[in-house]
């Protein structure tokens, strides 16, 4: 089978700090190689794969600012359409856009909705809703407007994670710096708890972090700015718990599937995807506001790091996501 894989052009794939849809792209790419299936990824000209590169840009435009996003988006989606006949099938984890080239080709495309920025954009998957394969990335995260093949949580490098069931005595928060997130919250938590607290992650929102959380730094708590893989996995796994106090419904959460993989409980609002990703009172615990996240800090000597591991290796490596979509693969050409 000749799979074509299209990531986003906005950072490197895989990423190197941010960029989900990035690293879920180079997962299914690396696990349909090993399934020993013809992958092409289409990607930036820095990206890293076992299989085909085809690229339009040296490197994403998150990480050269000089470039402009929607004329890299035109050229490296186009690139991939005016090709798609020398594919079987197209992944498109590039959200919307590439739908409006799928009744111009044959070839079947299969789009991976990792979340919406908005509902403004749904008018166009609703219009390629009858001829296009939609999959969801958690069942909370879909619009009741359209038709869902499945949905596929998003699957990680079981071996990239390592188990660590001997942490430090500290809390952390792993993810970009915006309100959405919750930075501010994890600060407060971890002044009630009167535990450190290490912040990594991108700054997103500037005046947030300005604002809501430099203010709050000191020897509890510390800000380390982005980790990298090598890095994220030390933090994660040496961490206490997680702490996740999101305030959006997100689709998914990769850091909370990687938290667990390292054994480390998670302590999330329970909002969006939250229920399908962590098993509570086992994995972790879903708490609704500061005050129930402060008593589950409280509570962390009840959870068994090794659950942690098990669930999040069960539901949320990298095979099985790679054979759910192999599957759907099938039955897209085979009408299996």
């Amino acid at each position: 089978m000749k799979i074509a894989v299209l990531s986003p052009v906005a950072w490197r794939t895989p990423p190197r700090h941010y960029g989900p849809w990035e690293q879920i792209a180079s997962n299914i790419a690396e696990g349909m190689i090993a399934l020993g299936e013809d992958v092409t990824l289409f990607a930036t000209g820095d990206s890293i794969t076992s299989g085909k590169l085809q690229s339009i840009c040296a490197t994403g435009y998150e990480e050269d600012r000089s470039q402009d996003a929607k004329v890299l988006e035109c050229l490296h989606i186009s690139n991939l359409m005016e090709r798609a006949d020398e594919f079987d099938i197209i992944h498109n984890n590039f959200d919307f856009l590439p739908l409006t080239y799928s009744r111009l080709i044959k070839t079947p495309i299969i789009t991976t909705i990792h979340g919406f920025s908005s509902q403004r954009i749904v008018p166009v998957y609703k219009k390629y809703n009858s001829t296009s394969h939609y999959v969801s990335i958690s069942n909370s995260d879909r619009s009741p407007e359209l038709d869902y093949l499945a949905t596929v949580y998003n699957g990680l490098g079981v071996a990239d994670f390592e188990f660590n069931d001997m942490p430090d005595d500290y809390l952390l928060y792993f993810g970009r710096i915006h309100p959405d997130k919750g930075t501010a919250e994890a600060i407060e938590i971890a002044v009630k708890t009167k535990k450190r607290l290490l912040i990594a992650g991108i700054i997103q929102d500037a005046n947030y972090y300005r604002e809501k959380v430099e203010p709050f730094l000191n020897e509890q708590i510390q800000f380390i700015g982005e980790a990298g893989p090598e890095k994220r996995n030390e933090l994660l796994g040496k961490a206490l718990a997680l702490l996740h106090p999101i305030s959006f419904n997100e689709p998914f959460g990769m850091s909370v599937a990687e938290a667990m993989l390292c054994g480390t409980p998670v302590i999330a609002f329970n909002k969006g995807s939250m229920p399908e990703l962590i098993n509570d009172g086992k994995t972790g615990f879903l708490v609704t506001n500061i005050d129930e996240a402060v008593d589950a800090v409280n509570n962390l000597s009840g959870i068994k790091r090794k659950d942690c591991r098990t669930w999040a290796e069960s539901k949320f490596s990298k095979e099985k996501m790679v054979g759910d979509y192999w599957e759907l693969y099938q039955k897209i050409l085979y009408k299996a």
